[in-house]
């Protein structure tokens, strides 16, 4: 599950959340390897998880919350809700991200997805009854993904080192500055905001997001979590693969939005 950050600090509180993690956290980085260890040397480079003994605590606490609140959550969705509602609420909060990711297409220079993203939140608003059901899709307007960390590294900012934050899950400095500024740039968190905290509208698009996307990954967690020799492992793997693949979506043009393995026990 996501956050719930202050829209009129939200980027700033990213950036502070991060500069206050690796700070805190120089105690618990892993000590590079050698240099007379060329093959080791590589391989921490590759894996680039300067802090990882911090992260495994995180992720431990992380799953610990997990079991006791958002799984149980979960399995009650699934088994309450049937699975036609559930994909209606799916569609729902997909298309409450258009405006998010119009804008973001825009930043990208990409014209062609900023159009289908306006002609599907236009389409899915009005005939798909609010969004409920996807009739852009069914009419060969496909989805993608875009938020402002695409945004930024299709522009060349580097990610930084993995970093597994406290709720957020699974990130980067890049990351989780870009999700700051898509809270931030969200009409949703300022419609009928009388003042300088959340609305109700807020919190509760913030829970039906988390307790959706947790509810799809059910199966998929956990057999990670039952099958992976190191799950923490497993799960950082599958976050980059995921990232990597929007990018290169991005960058190719490709408008088929990539299945989200960005799984952990708290960001989804």
């Amino acid at each position: 599950m996501r956050s719930v950050l202050r829209p009129t600090s939200a980027p700033g509180f990213a950036y502070l959340l991060v500069t206050a993690l690796i700070a805190g956290s120089l105690a618990g980085c892993a000590t590079p390897p050698p240099a007379s260890d060329p093959d080791a040397l590589a391989d921490y480079r590759q894996t680039n998880d300067p802090l990882e003994p911090t992260n495994r605590f995180l992720y431990r606490v992380s799953d610990a919350l997990d079991v006791v609140i958002m799984r149980p959550i979960a399995l009650l969705y699934r088994a309450a809700v049937p699975e036609p509602a559930r994909t209606g609420m799916h569609n729902v909060l997909d298309n409450i991200g258009g405006p998010v990711r119009f804008a973001n297409d825009v930043l990208q220079g990409q014209p062609k997805r900023a159009g289908d993203t306006a002609a599907r939140f236009a389409i899915n608003t009005t005939v798909g009854i609010g969004g409920i059901f996807d009739v852009a899709k069914m009419n060969g307007i496909p989805n993608h993904d875009s938020d402002f960390a695409l945004t930024l590294a299709y522009w060349g900012v580097p990610e930084g080192p993995f970093l597994f934050l406290p709720v957020i899950g699974p990130s980067s400095p890049r990351d989780a500055a870009g999700y700051g500024v898509d809270v931030a740039i969200d009409p949703f968190t300022w419609i009928g905001r009388p003042s300088h905290s959340f609305t109700l509208e807020s919190y509760s698009k913030t829970a039906a997001n988390a307790v959706d996307q947790r509810s799809r990954l059910l199966d998929t967690i956990a057999s990670v979590k039952k099958t992976a020799l190191d799950p923490y492992a497993t799960f950082r793997s599958l976050y980059r693969q995921n990232r990597a693949s929007k990018l290169e979506n991005l960058r190719s043009g490709n408008q088929a939005t990539v299945p989200d393995l960005s799984i952990s026990p708290t960001t989804q």
